[in-house]
């Protein structure tokens, strides 16, 4: 198991992790196979997304929005419940083919 440590600017964010997640697999040696990228915190998720057209990963980040407020009448003190929900949809994982390297 590799890990990759990943930092935010903002609050609410799509970081693209793709060089990190080749680079680590190519300081592995694994050239077939599968990869399984998993992210253990509870307020943030992995999703497989196009990285070319940055719109892309702003309307993911406003319709999580849409879909789970910040300023909802949450129970859960810490004032981030709506981000344990948007990582609940989104996903703690991911698993992607590894061909060729």
């Amino acid at each position: 198991m590799m890990e990759i440590e990943v930092r935010t600017q903002r609050r609410e964010q799509l970081v693209d992790v793709t060089a990190q997640v080749a680079g680590a697999l190519a300081a592995s040696g694994v050239a077939e196979g599968i990869a399984h990228i998993w992210c253990p915190h509870t307020t943030a998720g992995i999703t497989v997304n196009e990285a070319p057209d940055p719109s892309v990963a702003e309307d993911i980040v406003e319709g999580l929005g849409r879909l789970v407020p910040r300023d909802a009448a949450w129970r859960h003190a810490e004032g981030n419940s709506d981000a344990h929900l948007k990582a609940s949809l989104v996903g703690a994982s991911a698993s992607v083919p590894v061909s060729g390297l």
